[in-house]
């Protein structure tokens, strides 16, 4: 039976078809992990991006945190936090939230350097991460910037999976209800030093571990039911 021309798959294969040679095109040639592979058993990346706004198209990555989940446990040993360098001056309210300074930019490394070891971190794993369209959003337009590709991500969305169970609960909730620190404290996890990006990994990876236990069953069920369209 041939591959499904739509399926995540054949539309990396594709992609990697189009990729020059080097970090893009070796992450796309590297296969996504089977969705029937039980949750627990799927290598995960849990990813966060602190920025500048929103919008990748005009504002600006500041630091990355990634963090590895291995066979359900969050590995402290793959950790890594970096920021970007910028020349760029950042406004007052943006540094009241990240903490991140002007001198602190000014030392960072440069995308050019960040992104390969990001993707390579990523090689074979599904990229985790809360309101994960950030992540996401900002990992394509880099990509296309510096490669001329965007890439495809197999993703889990923690405030997904959170909206999508207080729905099939018929649950009424605010947005509020949605965020990171919100639904860490719901489920009894301790609090945590927001608006930095390995720690938001971080508990972004252990609130996806404790998501995962509150969903039951003796065994745990598949990747494929925590994946999120993209």
């Amino acid at each position: 039976m041939g591959l499904n021309p739509f399926s995540a798959d054949a539309r990396r294969r594709r992609l990697a078809k189009k990729a020059p040679p080097g970090p893009l095109r070796d992450y796309l040639e590297t296969p996504f992990p089977d969705p029937g592979t039980p949750v627990d058993q799927a290598p995960i990346l849990a990813i966060d991006f602190e920025t500048t706004g929103l919008n990748p198209e005009q504002d600006h990555l500041l630091s990355v945190g990634h963090v590895e989940i291995v066979h359900g446990r969050v590995e402290l040993a793959t950790a890594r936090h970096q920021v970007v360098l910028s020349h760029r001056p950042l406004a007052g309210e943006n540094v009241s939230i990240h903490g991140i300074t002007d001198d602190q930019v000014a030392d960072g490394e440069p995308l050019e350097r960040i992104l390969p070891g990001l993707l390579q971190a990523l090689s074979g794993k599904v990229l985790l991460a809360h309101h994960a369209a950030v992540e996401t959003g900002f990992l394509k337009a880099i990509c296309l910037r510096l490669y001329g590709v965007a890439p495809l991500f197999p993703v889990i969305d923690t405030l997904q999976i959170a909206r999508r169970t207080l729905e099939q609960r018929n649950q009424p909730y605010q947005s509020r209800d949605l965020r990171l620190f919100n639904l860490r404290q719901e489920l009894g996890l301790p609090a945590y030093q927001a608006h930095n990006a390995l720690c938001d990994a971080i508990a972004t990876a252990e609130l996806f571990l404790a998501q995962v236990a509150a969903s039951g069953g003796r065994r745990a069920p598949p990747l494929k039911n925590f994946l999120t369209r993209t």
